[in-house]
């Protein structure tokens, strides 16, 4: 496989447009393989800082020669970078001793990485549904809870920012009561712009009033309110602009990261903030 993919791909949708003075305002996501095997080249040329997602098996099985071997690409290019903690089947409030054990194990090594990277956030899914544990709200935010302190422990130390993301919650009830409860020098709120349309249904005027003392970052990626399809900014009904005039009127300026799925969406979203001017905002 060639180092620059996308580059010399005859039909790449890359655009010719210098992108530099948005990528250097923001993080794009970028999971562990795809950003070692496929992308590194492309986010060193145009200056993206990527967010890294550490989904899947990667924790057990890259070596971290690797690990250290991309982080030290992306100092050397004086690229900052933010981690995504694992989320699938983790269950960091589980009320079973021996899923949670599992839950935290994963966590701890994902947050082991932050010594390599030196990110500036590690952004994790809290794992609420009302429909599943609301029925034990108590039991459940007393083990998250913990959960989440020793993760801030560990990122406290290595001078990075815990981010608590919305995915499945339906209000900013649990990210409230758990943010009240960590340090909020160390930890914060991650609102996900897509999360909240297509799972939550709900508009960020619902949750920031609430949860503007604690919002640390932002995702970025846009839908329709049907289904989380991280489309490109603009492309689905989310209104950015009266967001971002909320975050300049209350002086908030969180971390930023676009969450596309697709290089088309990434184009999209890097011209739709070039076109817009949105960052100027902040």
């Amino acid at each position: 496989m060639p180092l620059f993919p996308l580059l010399k791909r005859k039909n790449s949708t890359m655009p010719n447009a210098d992108y530099k003075n948005i990528t250097a305002r923001c993080f794009i996501n970028a999971p562990w393989y795809d950003l070692k095997n496929r992308y590194l080249e492309l986010f060193l040329h145009h200056g993206m800082q990527p967010e890294i997602g550490l989904e899947g098996l990667c924790l057990y099985e890259e070596s971290p020669h690797e690990f250290r071997r991309v982080a030290t690409v992306l100092n050397e290019a004086d690229l900052s970078c933010t981690l995504h903690a694992p989320f699938f089947d983790l269950a960091p409030g589980a009320l079973d001793p021996e899923i949670l054990r599992v839950s935290r194990s994963k966590l701890k090594k994902a947050a082991e990485l932050i010594q390599v990277f030196k990110p500036e956030s590690m952004v994790c899914h809290l794992g609420f549904e009302e429909n599943k544990q609301g029925y034990k709200r108590k039991e459940w935010l007393d083990i998250a809870l913990n959960t989440w302190i020793e993760l801030e422990k560990v990122a406290a130390a290595n001078g990075c920012l815990l981010m608590l993301e919305n995915t499945y919650e339906t209000s900013p009830d649990i990210h409230e009561t758990l943010l009240s409860q960590l340090n909020p020098a160390t930890s914060g709120f991650c609102m996900d712009t897509g999360h909240l349309m297509s799972f939550a249904k709900t508009s960020w005027k619902n949750w920031l009033p609430r949860l503007s003392p604690w919002l640390g970052q932002l995702h970025l990626h846009d839908n329709n309110g049907e289904s989380d399809e991280h489309l490109g900014l603009g492309l689905g009904s989310f209104n950015f602009k009266e967001l971002f005039q909320f975050l300049n009127a209350a002086a908030l300026h969180p971390l930023i990261t676009l969450e596309p799925h697709s290089e088309k969406d990434l184009w999209h979203s890097l011209e739709y903030l070039k076109s817009t001017r949105l960052l100027d905002i902040l």
